[in-house]
């Protein structure tokens, strides 16, 4: 993390608890999008996101279907996998019909962690897991009501940033 966009994303943002549908949802978008890359990458990105994806509001982006993804890449500063971007349409239906199901989509996400962090009691990097079972379960829950780019260790890096799980090691001073 020699970055300053990384040390200020880790010291500010990540494991900080997140129970808003919207930068839930975003988090979600970020993660897929980081699937093969670098979460500088994304985070370099992030300003392209929120613009080209209308700041997360997903009745708006619930509209929108694959004819719109070549605008996004030629428009806005993205990770240009149509597949990647595509999903955040889908994604945003998905999440939609979760919100009807479960009241919220912090609800529906959350009910993986029993509605509390999980704080870990790592002292060492390797000693972090890329997945878990509430990862798996959580991938397999989205994946079965159509959610795309929502693998396994795709939620649990999810879970990481939006706090569900505290992942600070022991010794760093953000735990």
């Amino acid at each position: 993390m020699n970055h300053p966009l990384e040390r200020e994303y880790h010291d500010s943002e990540w494991g900080k608890p997140v129970h808003n549908d919207t930068v839930l949802f975003e988090f979600l978008t970020l993660e897929g999008a980081q699937a093969g890359l670098s979460w500088l990458t994304v985070l370099k990105k992030r300003a392209g996101y929120r613009a080209a994806f209308l700041s997360y509001d997903l009745q708006a982006l619930a509209q929108l279907d694959d004819s719109a993804v070549e605008s996004i890449i030629a428009q806005f500063d993205v990770v240009k996998h149509r597949g990647k971007i595509a999903s955040v349409f889908s994604n945003a239906r998905a999440a939609l019909a979760l919100q009807q199901e479960f009241g919220s989509l912090d609800k529906a996400l959350w009910q993986f962690v029993d509605g509390k962090t999980v704080i870990n009691q790592w002292t060492e990097q390797s000693q972090v897991p890329a997945s878990t079972d509430q990862s798996k379960a959580m991938s397999r829950f989205l994946k079965k009501r159509g959610f795309k780019f929502v693998g396994e260790t795709i939620c649990y890096a999810f879970m990481q940033a939006t706090g569900m799980v505290n992942d600070h090691l022991v010794g760093c001073p953000c735990r």
